[in-house]
């Protein structure tokens, strides 16, 4: 999203809702894509732009309370046309243990989950 963009959303109506993705077999990684999948789905197909989300990991599923507006009224910066399987990590951080940052990614201090993912742009 654009400088503009994020400076315009304040001003539009949120929606609230539930979305929710099956994790296959336990596996986070997979259960992560289908997220990420998920939000792009509602984004280009469904017009719903997320913009706020409180994610619960269960047993067999992701699922998240979502605040979020029309996406038509979102200007973009750049468009993700994919979610990649390329260097996918999902792991969970022990309280203490401190994940060092990389350029433009600030460090992490658990307890908490860490995810690295490759998008396609």
């Amino acid at each position: 999203m654009s400088e503009r963009g994020a400076a315009l959303l304040n001003g539009h109506l949120r929606h609230v809702g539930e979305w929710a993705v099956t994790i296959p077999t336990g596996d986070l990684e997979r259960g992560l894509v289908r997220w990420l999948e998920e939000i792009l789905y509602q984004g280009s197909v469904e017009d719903r732009w997320l913009v706020e989300s409180d994610l619960v990991i269960e047993e067999d599923c992701l699922r998240a309370q979502v605040l979020w507006v029309d996406a038509r009224d979102v200007e973009l910066e750049v468009e993700v046309k994919a979610i990649t399987l390329h260097d996918l990590a999902v792991r969970e951080v022990a309280e203490g243990e401190i994940v060092e940052g990389v350029e433009g990614v600030p460090s992490f201090e658990g307890p908490g989950w860490m995810a690295q993912v490759v998008l396609d742009i």
